[in-house]
């Protein structure tokens, strides 16, 4: 796989931190199963992370810390072995299988207009996360951001004023970006797309019917 368009230092270390809200967490666990060089340098964030904290001052625990953790045990409450490890399910890598209980064919997909169908996926409020299913040759409609977009590839290709973005490449936009993502002939276009603020369409119609297709 030949993935040209990474995540940045500040992306891998808020997650590597566990301050991402959920859906752009989702995001970065599915893009680094799939790109070898984010998953290193996220492995060595995480090994940083460890060595502050193996340094930091130790805090005294509650009294019953002990017996509460033992009573869990105890009760069987606890997995007995490790749970096996995701699979992926068709175009979806092992994450987003887990998170969405199965492959593309599993979600409920509705159309927005001009051929192009998504299926929302259920995260906090802090942002949202939704797979977009776009017809290849089909647009997306101009639009702008008023916070942060990732959109992942799993399938096919499309190109904006940016760039052009394949499988395993990852697009982020703040609210400096406008455009008009197109999927490229040959294969339609399959992206997993997270968003913390909605959408800031240019044309009348999307505008209208942005707050039923919750974009």
């Amino acid at each position: 796989m030949n993935i040209r368009h990474h995540l940045s230092d500040d992306i891998l270390m808020a997650y590597s931190a566990g301050e991402l809200p959920e859906a752009f967490g989702l995001v970065v666990a599915t893009h680094v199963s799939m790109c070898d060089e984010c998953r290193a340098r996220m492995e060595s964030f995480e090994a940083v992370g460890g060595a502050v904290l193996a340094g930091a001052d130790s805090v005294a625990m509650g009294k019953d810390s002990l017996a509460a953790t033992m009573a869990l045990i105890k009760s069987g409450t606890q997995h007995d072995k490790a749970p096996a490890p995701t699979r992926r399910a068709g175009i979806f890598p092992g994450p987003l299988a887990a998170y969405a209980g199965g492959g593309p064919e599993s979600l409920k997909w509705r159309r927005v207009g001009g051929g192009v169908r998504q299926a929302i996926l259920p995260s906090s409020e802090e942002a949202s996360a939704r797979l977009l299913h776009i017809p290849a040759g089909a647009a997306v409609p101009d639009h702008g951001h008023r916070g942060l977009e990732m959109t992942l590839v799993l399938q096919g290709a499309f190109r904006d004023e940016a760039a052009q973005f394949g499988p395993g490449d990852v697009e982020i936009a703040t609210d400096a970006d406008e455009h008009t993502p197109v999927a490229e002939p040959g294969e339609d276009c399959i992206c997993l797309a997270a968003t913390d603020a909605p959408l800031r369409f240019n044309a009348l119609l999307p505008r209208l019917a942005q707050p039923f297709f919750r974009i």
